[in-house]
C-alpha cells in the first residue's frame, strides 16, 4: 500500500476575511488521501483564525501576493517538504474532500505538466470566469488541455519545477504573476495541464475593485515583458496590449492611471532580465498561445 502524497500548502491572509477563511480553510483540512503541510502567511499581519496544528509565518508588512506566496513556499522547504505545492487563496472552497487527491492523479496522467489548474467556478451561480480558463479560446470552460499560463489563485505545482523555475516574481505585488512563472515552467521544457472535472468554488469578484488595478496591470505587463521576452517580441507584446487596453478601458480616468503604470514599467524595476529560448516561444505558439497575446 502506498503512502499518501505529501502537499506543501501556501495560504495568505491580511485579516480581512473573518467569514471566509475559516470556511476555506476547514475545506483544506478536510481533504483526505493526501498528507498536508500547511503555513499561513499573514501579509502585514499576525495571522488570525488559525487552525490548530498549523504553521504561521508574520510579515512586518504587506509583500504582496507573489512574495507572499514565496516566503510560504520557503517556509515549507526542506528534506521533508512535499511533492507539490498547492497555493490557495483564503477565500476559495474545497467543495468536497478530494479535490486535492484528484489533483494529484492528474498529475500522474500528465508527468510533463509542472503544474496543474483546476476549474474555479464561483459557489453561487456555477458560472466559471473567462479570466479563471487560462488559454485564448475560452468559451467552453469545459475543456480539458495543455496550458501556457494559469490562474494562479488555485494551482498545484511540482516541487521540484517551481524551484528550479525560481518561484513567483515578488516584485510584482499582484496581477500577472502566473504568466511569468508558467512561462519560466515552459522554458524548462515543461508544459501546463487544465483539469475542469475538479471544481474549486471561488466567489465571481471583479479584479478592478483594487484601487490601483489598472496601474499594476499595466506596469506588470511591461516588467513581464522585460524579464520574458527575447527583445524582437518585446515591441509587439506591449503594443499589441496597448492596443487591447485602450479599447477596453472605458473610463478616461482608469485609462489615466492604466497610462501612468505604463510609464512606471519602462522607467524599469522589472528585476533580472533572463528571457525565453526561441525553442519556448515556438512550444508555446504550437501549444496555441504565442507570447504576444
Amino acid at each position: 500500500m502506498t503512502s499518501p502524497t505529501t502537499i506543501d500548502v501556501v495560504v495568505l491572509t491580511m485579516n480581512d476575511r473573518p467569514a471566509t477563511f475559516p470556511q476555506a480553510m476547514a475545506s483544506l483540512l478536510a481533504q483526505q488521501d493526501v498528507d498536508l503541510r500547511v503555513v499561513i502567511v499573514g501579509n502585514g499581519v499576525e495571522p488570525d483564525h488559525v487552525p490548530a496544528d498549523v504553521r504561521t509565518v508574520t510579515l512586518p508588512v504587506n509583500e504582496g501576493i507573489p512574495q507572499g506566496r514565496n516566503v510560504g513556499a520557503d517556509a515549507l522547504a526542506g528534506p521533508d517538504c512535499g511533492e507539490f505545492v498547492f497555493f490557495f487563496d483564503n477565500d476559495a472552497i474545497l467543495p468536497t474532500p478530494d479535490i486535492l487527491a484528484r489533483l494529484v492523479t492528474e498529475a500522474r496522467h500528465h508527468p510533463d505538466a509542472a503544474y496543474i489548474q483546476p476549474r474555479i467556478a464561483d459557489p453561487d451561480t456555477g458560472v466559471t470566469m473567462r479570466r479563471w480558463v487560462p488559454r485564448l479560446r475560452a468559451g467552453d470552460a469545459t475543456r480539458a488541455g495543455t496550458i501556457t499560463v494559469m490562474a494562479e489563485g488555485v494551482v498545484l505545482v511540482r516541487r521540484a519545477d517551481y524551484e528550479q523555475a525560481g518561484g513567483w516574481p515578488g516584485r510584482f505585488f499582484l496581477f500577472h504573476e502566473g504568466i511569468d512563472l508558467s512561462w519560466r515552467l515552459w522554458d524548462l521544457g515543461r508544459t501546463g495541464w487544465y483539469a475542469p472535472d475538479v471544481v474549486i468554488h471561488h466567489p465571481a469578484t471583479d479584479p478592478a475593485r483594487h484601487a490601483t488595478f489598472y496601474r499594476m496591470v499595466a506596469r506588470n505587463r511591461v516588467w513581464l515583458a522585460y524579464r520574458r521576452l527575447p527583445a524582437p517580441l518585446i515591441p509587439i507584446y506591449l503594443a499589441t496590449w496597448t492596443l487591447l487596453s485602450i479599447a477596453r478601458i472605458r473610463s478616461r480616468a482608469n485609462l489615466a492611471v492604466w497610462a501612468r503604470g505604463l510609464w512606471e514599467g519602462l522607467q524599469g524595476g522589472h528585476g533580472q532580465r533572463q528571457p525565453m529560448s526561441w525553442t519556448t516561444v515556438l512550444r508555446l505558439t504550437r501549444a496555441g498561445r504565442p507570447p504576444i497575446v
